[in-house]
């Protein structure tokens, strides 16, 4: 994926052509792909398996169908409403990654699709690759499980779920009788279920290469089949096992507490009110038609962002139980000896900031020290990548240098 980045000969240049980038990215060649086209050259039969297959795609692949997944896969809009959330432009900022890996080299290596910096609500980076512009919706794989935990927050401040006590039975009666049936909210929301789950990306036998792939059973989500099924193999609340099922689960969790789809939820209770710009999308299970909480979600890059700004603000914005505010991105779980480690579907980091990731490079990282929002979104070559990720992570740093 080449970007528009050029004539780079100077820094200075180079500097410049960034500038440019972030006032004015260029009007897309492929807003639309032929979607009925593409689903048919995915691997698989069922829109389950063919969900299943991304995990497996080429880099080629992922660069066309990431920006169209809700075109390809079934969907549910989340409108926006008439009000949108001011982000005005500040100074610009190019960060100096070590080693001479300047911005550029992070971008092209990461394979970056869109790339934004705030810092008090001012845009410092606005940077898009060729073809993806402010309108490209873009898929946020686990991105989207720490919007869910948001919801789950509001349905929490409006009573839908009464308790983070409470048995998951009492909202999805097929649970009455298995395993899962007796794990809490609080449990779910913590990944502590106790329940076997294998999440490698690599193993095409782990549970995240298999929880779509069965035909359905009636109208029951595939989510909710498969993991009605699995036993448990430590005490509940006790073991941290990181399962993308499980944040399926508490979207189902949410959509029968509230009766409205997650996206009609989310539009209601978060996009209008706070202010994002475009309408988004959120996958729906091809057999129940409810969204998934794990992942999904198609959103344009400003709007990543301003997911942020929403969290930076959740004291104030009153949007939220007291108690998830409080404790969605503390240290819930510890996951090192760094003061790192998981809140409530948020990864927290010792000096306070916490992030959402998603496969293949997503992010919205958040510092409420400094008031620096980062959103990415991006076609990593491998679902994980140690390299990458610690890429990342200097990327950060350095941004955090440039707006001191």
């Amino acid at each position: 994926m080449s970007l528009n980045i050029l004539r780079i000969s100077l820094f200075f240049s180079f500097l410049i052509s960034i500038y440019s980038c972030s006032q004015n990215p260029s009007l897309s060649k492929n807003e639309s792909i032929n979607s009925e086209l593409e689903r048919a050259l995915i691997q698989g039969e069922t829109m389950g398996q063919k969900l299943e297959s991304l995990l497996y795609w080429s880099v080629d692949e992922k660069n066309r169908r990431f920006p169209h997944m809700h075109q390809i896969y079934p969907s549910i809009e989340i409108a926006s409403g008439n009000k949108v959330y001011a982000l005005e432009y500040g100074k610009s900022i190019v960060p100096a990654l070590s080693k001479n890996n300047f911005l550029s080299s992070y971008i092209q290596k990461n394979n970056i699709g869109g790339l934004i910096v705030l810092k008090d609500d001012k845009i410092r980076l606005e940077m898009y690759a060729e073809d993806v512009t402010e309108s490209t919706k873009w898929t946020s794989f686990s991105v989207a499980k720490s919007v869910t935990s948001m919801l789950l927050g509001v349905a929490l401040k409006e009573g839908d779920v009464k308790s983070m006590e409470d048995s998951l039975a009492k909202y999805i009666p097929e649970l009455k009788g298995t395993d899962y049936g007796k794990v809490t909210v609080r449990q779910l929301l913590t990944m502590t279920s106790g329940i076997q789950w294998n999440e490698d990306y690599a193993d095409s036998n782990a549970d995240v290469a298999q929880m779509y792939l069965q035909p359905c059973f009636e109208d029951e989500s595939h989510i909710l089949t498969y993991m009605k099924n699995l036993k448990s193999v430590a005490k509940p609340g006790d073991k941290f096992n990181y399962s993308t099922g499980e944040t399926d689960l508490l979207g189902i969790l949410i959509q029968k507490a509230t009766n409205k789809s997650l996206a009609e939820y989310l539009s209601e209770k978060i996009w209008k009110p706070w202010g994002m710009e475009h309408n988004a999308y959120w996958l729906a299970d091809e057999c129940s038609g409810q969204n998934l909480g794990g992942s999904g979600l198609s959103i344009t890059l400003r709007d990543y962002a301003r997911i942020g700004t929403a969290m930076l603000q959740s004291k104030e914005n009153q949007f939220f139980a007291k108690e998830w505010t409080q404790n969605a991105t503390s240290l819930v779980i510890p996951a090192g000896n760094d003061g790192s480690g998981y809140g409530y579907l948020w990864w927290r980091f010792a000096d306070g900031s916490y992030a959402a990731f998603g496969i293949f490079g997503q992010m919205i990282y958040i510092n409420p020290n400094t008031n620096v929002i980062i959103a990415q979104f991006a076609a990593w070559p491998l679902a994980g990548s140690k390299d990458l990720s610690e890429e990342r992570a200097e990327f950060i740093k350095a941004v955090e240098k440039m707006v001191e």
